[in-house]
């Protein structure tokens, strides 16, 4: 195995324990049969992946190792847009078609509002080293 899928190797698993725990964890405390927990892991898996791509490319302080890490890696572990579309297939075969139709359009528009969310804060903090 290369070097790089070694980083990535423990990176998905950082990434996929981190899921497990935040994803169980936010879906016992809503107490819902709507799939929150998922819902907010791709959110903010989109923001992270967008906002360490953005930063990443644009200065030479993050290694092509460390880049593969967080992105192919953690992100690749900590987004669930397989369970998401298992849960949305459940939701239809059940003819919990609103719920399903909330879930998708949630997750699908909110998760790109996040990676351009990720986009800006990575800009701004790319402003800010520039500036210091």
């Amino acid at each position: 195995m290369t070097k790089i899928a070694w980083y990535v190797a423990i990176g998905s698993g950082i990434g996929g324990v981190v899921r497990l725990f935040l994803g169980s964890f936010i879906q016992q405390r809503a107490g819902s049969s709507f799939p929150l927990g998922t819902l907010i892991i791709n959110i903010t898996g989109s923001f992270i992946l967008g906002f360490i791509i953005r930063y990443a490319l644009a200065t030479p302080s993050i290694t092509p190792e460390i880049r593969a890490l967080l992105t192919t890696g953690f992100c690749g572990g900590y987004t669930t847009f397989s369970t998401y579309s298992f849960e949305t297939a459940t939701l239809i075969e059940d003819g919990r078609y609103e719920r399903a139709s909330l879930y998708i359009l949630l997750s699908v528009g909110v998760a790109l509002l996040g990676t351009f969310g990720g986009f800006a804060t990575a800009r701004q903090l790319l402003a800010l080293r520039a500036n210091s």
